[in-house]
């Protein structure tokens, strides 16, 4: 019985520590996500997924200005960056 809560324990540090940031601006507040790409893009960033994640942020997979892989999480609200992987 230890062991499996144990296990369990370890599952759940685990998937925490992959977790990313939370944003908590509210939705009427946000940029509209044209904008915002395009804000990102003027940046030098080539976005190749954008999303929105379960805690509320602006991610993107993609490449930064010198071809390098990125993920990165932004406020929706501001823009600001909270979090590269």
């Amino acid at each position: 019985m230890n062991r499996i809560l144990a296990l369990a324990a370890a599952a759940l540090v685990s998937t925490s520590a992959l977790a990313g940031p939370t944003c908590t601006a509210p939705k009427e507040t946000w940029m509209k996500e044209a904008d915002f790409k395009a804000r990102v893009e003027a940046q030098g960033y080539k976005i190749k997924t954008f999303k929105v994640t379960k805690d509320n942020c602006y991610e993107i997979y993609g490449f930064d200005k010198d071809g390098k892989k990125v993920e990165i999480y932004f406020d929706p609200a501001t823009g600001a960056e909270r979090e590269r992987k």
